[in-house]
């Protein structure tokens, strides 16, 4: 076959995958990873899960697997299953089964403390857990089935128990909230990341599909995830930028996404931002720059507070009135610190990786190119 032909091809396909890879939600799509690398992706995870889930209901008679809900989250190694509990049987619950990730740092008795903690937690604005245990390498969470579903689903106006892809990837109608439906989701989720803050327990996991909607009310999700130490589904984002640098910084720069999802329906094209389009409130879009732009993220993020106090938040009233339960023992507290360190150390190794790596690509098309070659000549 023609040499040419088959590198015109090569480059053509190439080209093909660069574009896939670049959008957020395809690139961490399992059929995607497991055609580039079908080596370290050729695990079943779903039987994996079903398997251990099956092996601890037989010694907890009290729920029962009702059916898998195939596909509907993102990540490759968190599966999920619609359950019922055998005393209430009409009230649908959603067991998440995920593994353990690179930023699991808690040592097991911390990290198995932690965990059954979830269920006695709560506060107005995280979503309750009707049951949590953890084994050797993964964890299981039993919630209630919101069949309204996420925040992400009424931007979308998607059905919650559709795959991913299918309602996320591409949207019949693309359009932004209501001014005050922005205002309050986001005073409400700003004040639930400033609660955790507060009391040093990291999260690092703020999406429009980790808020769940009850009502006109917020609530948080998925707070295991950083106990399991799983990757932030904005940290491809991030990572860029060596000035987001703490666990606090990520919730800012993830709400910042976030905010501009509610405020455009879409995610946007690219990070850092030059120029924003028109939004509903002149007050919008000096809270998306302080976060978005590239001077916010060249310089650093705002702190939450600094957020909360801006014109966009600062006249919400916050109608609930249920006083939170968040009790950490003292132990525990410092075993969170430490995990807390050992992920912004890490975060910190991978950004001086990726800037390095930037100065040496640009260093080699500098000297590689036409002008620099006539100068050796």
């Amino acid at each position: 076959m023609d040499r040419e032909f088959i590198a015109e091809r090569q480059k053509g396909l190439q080209n093909y995958l660069n574009y896939i890879t670049s959008n957020h939600i395809l690139s961490n799509y399992e059929p995607v990873k497991k055609f580039l690398d079908p080596t370290n992706y050729a695990a079943n995870y779903t039987e994996i899960a079903l398997q251990q889930v099956s092996m601890f209901f037989r010694s907890e008679p009290k729920f029962e697997v009702v059916e898998p809900l195939k596909d509907i989250g993102w990540r490759l190694r968190k599966r999920y299953f619609l359950m019922k509990c055998k005393n209430q049987p009409k009230e649908p619950l959603v067991l998440s089964w995920a593994d353990m990730g690179p930023d699991k740092y808690l040592q097991d008795k911390d990290f198995q403390c932690a965990i059954k903690l979830l269920p006695a937690w709560t506060h107005p604005y995280i979503y309750r857990v009707t049951f949590a245990t953890a084994g050797e390498s993964s964890a299981l969470i039993i919630r209630p089935f919101n069949e309204k579903g996420t925040l992400k689903d009424l931007i979308y106006k998607a059905k919650p128990r559709d795959p991913f892809l299918k309602k996320y990837c591409n949207p019949r109608k693309i359009q932004g909230l209501e001014l005050q439906q922005i205002k309050t989701f986001g005073r409400q989720i700003l004040e639930v990341l400033k609660f955790l803050h507060d009391r040093g327990f990291p999260y690092g996991h703020l999406h429009a599909s980790n808020v769940m909607l009850e009502g006109e009310t917020c609530r948080l999700m998925d707070l295991e995830n950083s106990l399991l130490g799983l990757p932030s589904f904005y940290r491809s984002y991030f990572t860029q930028f060596r000035k987001i640098n703490t666990l606090e910084s990520i919730d800012v720069h993830c709400f910042g996404h976030l905010l501009y999802e509610m405020t455009y329906g879409r995610p946007p094209d690219s990070i850092p931002l030059d120029q924003f389009p028109p939004a509903p409130s002149m007050s919008v879009v000096p809270v998306l720059e302080s976060i978005l732009s590239c001077e916010a993220c060249k310089s650093g993020m705002p702190s939450v507070s600094q957020l909360l106090q801006m014109p966009l938040f600062s006249d919400v009233a916050l109608m609930n009135t249920e006083k939170p339960q968040f009790k950490i023992p003292t132990k525990l507290k410092e075993a969170l610190k430490t995990a807390k360190e050992c992920m912004e150390k890490r975060l910190a190794e991978e950004q001086k990786s990726i800037y390095q790596h930037r100065r040496l690509t640009r260093a080699q098309s500098h000297h590689g190119s036409e002008e620099e070659k006539k100068k050796r000549k």
